[in-house]
């Protein structure tokens, strides 16, 4: 068995995800979102789409980059 690096839940049907070259174990996928997602620089919540990246920055829609000032962003056209 494996522990989540997250949880520390020590769980047989552990998985594992590879990020720039570094391992990573898990119990889940809320605590694989909660370890490797972005998160939004507006709201905080994690980014567990696609997102939106402005200059290094993340949202997680074009409401959260606009109220941040950035305006050259939208979630569709």
């Amino acid at each position: 068995m494996a522990n989540c690096e997250v949880c520390g839940n020590d769980y047989d049907k552990a998985f594992q995800v590879i990020k720039d070259g570094k391992t990573h174990t898990f119990d889940s996928l809320e605590c694989a979102a909660h370890a490797l997602a972005p998160s939004c620089e507006h709201c905080g919540i994690r980014i567990l789409g696609h997102g939106l990246e402005h200059q290094g920055h993340m949202y997680c829609c074009g409401h959260c980059a606009k109220k941040a000032g950035v305006t050259s962003l939208k979630d569709r056209d």
